[in-house]
């Protein structure tokens, strides 16, 4: 499972010109669902993203996390950050979960960030989104677990 994290001062998802999830501080998180992934790496990588410390303590330092300074989360399925680019010019997606299973453990990411006490507003799986965002620092950080 592959998380692209976004630090934002806010962000939508728009689909078919209406907002369908919105966001004021926190994180846009872009998740790639790959054919390997299982409900244990959705929690950890939900636990890994409630837990990332990217926002600054009082002292300036990058030490502080989505859950201690209560921020929300924005999560949009992206399917291409499984993309393989290594050969040709077109990317192939063969290590993307299929469909289905991977909508049922996008689902389950977001269950698990809620567990965790994370406010979650979420794009529409399997959509043609327009994502707009403000990334704050910028903040951009990439997360996978197996």
């Amino acid at each position: 499972m592959r998380a692209l994290v976004q630090r934002v001062s806010e962000a939508r998802v728009v689909v078919d010109r209406t907002v369908v999830g919105e966001i004021g501080k926190g994180i846009l998180v872009f998740l790639g669902v790959g054919k390997r992934d299982n409900e244990s790496t959705c929690r950890q990588l939900a636990g890994m993203v409630a837990n990332l410390r990217i926002w600054d303590d009082e002292t300036g330092k990058m030490n502080r996390s989505l859950l201690e300074t209560g921020g929300a989360a924005l999560v949009v399925s992206q399917f291409t950050l499984y993309a393989d680019t290594r050969t040709g010019r077109r990317p192939s997606f063969s290590d993307a979960c299929e469909p289905k299973r991977a909508e049922e453990l996008y689902e389950l990411f977001v269950t698990e960030l809620r567990y965790l006490g994370v406010p979650v507003a979420t794009g529409r799986f399997g959509a043609r989104m327009d994502v707009h965002l403000v990334n704050s620092g910028p903040v951009t950080i990439i997360l996978e677990e197996e």
